[in-house]
């Protein structure tokens, strides 16, 4: 099973049991994350796309370690004008361990069987007001009829 999570403003495909770098969380070494955002879950047997996010899906995780990259130069250079300006960049980091991806059980689902029940119930009381409705426009245009 794997997921597609949003995380940083970047997307992260996962795996239970993957180490992945995010750019830096604020949560201390040892704590769980919680990844709400998951675009895509996938198991051997079916693909669940979401719209933007898929409803009821977790992704958690556990904090590793925090820490920097690797330094990278930044260099700029104005020619003819013996203008130069050299700075390093060091991107920090969060190393999160991939625990578990939670998908919606069966107790969420049933939930969703009683809001359909209710959706019904709400249909059924239109349909009467429209034929309430429609009763009342036909008596009135009867009677326009009458008066012409």
């Amino acid at each position: 099973m794997y997921a597609i999570i949003e995380a940083c403003g970047k997307q992260y495909k996962v795996v239970e049991g993957d180490v992945v770098f995010f750019e830096k969380l604020d949560t201390e070494v040892g704590k769980k994350v919680t990844f709400d955002n998951v675009i895509l879950v996938s198991d051997e047997k079916k693909v669940q796309i979401g719209n933007p996010y898929v409803k009821g899906v977790k992704v958690e995780g556990k904090v590793v370690a925090q820490g920097k990259g690797k330094k990278i130069i930044v260099f700029k250079m104005k020619p003819k004008k013996n203008e130069r300006k050299k700075q390093g960049h060091r991107q920090p980091y969060t190393k999160v361990e991939i625990t578990a991806i939670k998908t919606a059980t069966a107790k969420a689902e049933k939930p969703a069987e009683k809001a359909e029940g209710t959706e019904k119930k709400v249909t059924e009381k239109k349909v009467a007001e429209k034929k309430t409705t429609e009763s009342k426009t036909t008596a009135k245009k009867t009677t326009k009829k009458v008066e012409a």
